[in-house]
């Protein structure tokens, strides 16, 4: 199969065919790319069993691990869950649309394929206009996990998908880098108080100041069980180098590298601006934002951790960044990235 890479320009006149004619991909139970404001997602239709089957066999990725349904209006949310409080209302209306994905109690309309078998769905509706468009012309909900092979660093950009999946999706939507670089928060609201499944776009903090305690989850799940929201398997994220983590000082950076130096032929560096290096020509550096900015951090992360790999490195070392705010999101992709 050749992938269709569709260039988005911004402008209506030309990128309204190009939306079109990836919705009649869409449904004909065809597979599409396409940005969101986080990552790239690989989408089919949610409605369509046999099309959401086609995402797990052309990501690689086990039939436990569900897949998160993209509307576009919070009617649509009404529309394939059920069991809507107060609480879920506050959400809808302060981050949506936005990163933040809701887990409720599923409608039958929605397939067991796309929910990994489970009695609840992972709903969100995202902000990108390019997604936006192609869900409203599409006129079914889109379910989509990343665009990239499972366990992979997610794509930010349209190369990083074709790297991935070049030839096992009828087309990519590429309207350049993603803006949020990682993926959506998901909150389970089936919960009492609601568990915050991922860290993701919308922090914590944020929140709580909408609807008190949220719950931080403090269980990990045996492989082939099915898991309640994508993102969660111990090891995900992960480029083919090994990713170390160092304490977020520039003299621990420094002697892990040192460290690392004596151990792998080539390694990388995730390199906050102005922190020191080792001197060694097996080095290969990623600039990697000023410390502190997580909005860049984040931004930038996947694109980094990729770019290190495609150096030819054998071990990327990161300093791991606090748990509070976007650091957390940020915090979880590399510990998942560094799991063995």
């Amino acid at each position: 199969m050749f992938t269709q890479r569709l260039i988005l320009t911004g402008d209506e006149r030309h990128d309204e065919p190009l939306i079109q004619q990836a919705a009649a991909i869409i449904r004909a139970g065809g597979l599409v790319a396409f940005p969101t404001e986080t990552v790239y997602g690989l989408g089919a239709d949610a409605l369509n069993p046999e099309a959401a089957r086609r995402i797990f066999l052309a990501k690689g990725r086990p039939a436990w691990d569900p897949l998160i349904v993209h509307v576009a209006e919070p009617a649509d949310i009404h529309r394939y869950t059920r069991d809507h409080s107060t609480l879920i209302e506050k959400l809808i209306r302060t981050f949506m649309p936005g990163p933040l994905t809701l887990v409720l109690p599923k409608r039958e309309v929605i397939s067991d394929v796309v929910t990994a078998g489970r009695e609840t769905v992972a709903v969100r509706i995202p902000r990108h206009p390019v997604v936006h468009a192609l869900i409203r012309s599409s006129g079914v909900p889109i379910a989509a996990p990343s665009a990239n092979k499972f366990g992979r660093p997610s794509p930010t950009t349209a190369d990083h998908v074709l790297q991935d999946l070049h030839g096992a999706v009828e087309a990519v939507l590429d309207a350049g880098a993603t803006p949020m670089g990682v993926e959506s928060t998901i909150l389970d609201m089936t919960t009492q108080p609601p568990t915050l499944l991922r860290p993701g776009g919308v922090s914590r903090e944020a929140i709580e100041a909408i609807i008190g305690r949220v719950r931080m989850l403090d269980e990990t799940f045996l492989e082939g069980v099915p898991l309640p929201a994508p993102g969660l398997s111990a090891r995900h994220y992960a480029p083919n180098a090994k990713v170390l983590l160092c304490d977020p000082q520039p003299e621990a950076f420094y002697d892990v590298l040192v460290h690392t130096l004596s151990c792998y032929a080539f390694v990388g560096a995730m390199r906050p601006n102005g922190w020191q290096l080792p001197d060694s020509k097996r080095l290969r550096v990623f600039e990697w934002g000023a410390w502190g900015d997580w909005q860049t951090l984040a931004q930038r992360l996947f694109r980094g951790l990729r770019a290190l790999e495609s150096m030819g490195v054998h071990a990327i070392v990161c300093p791991l960044p606090p748990e509070e705010g976007l650091a957390l999101a940020i915090r979880d992709r590399l510990q998942r990235a560094a799991h063995d």
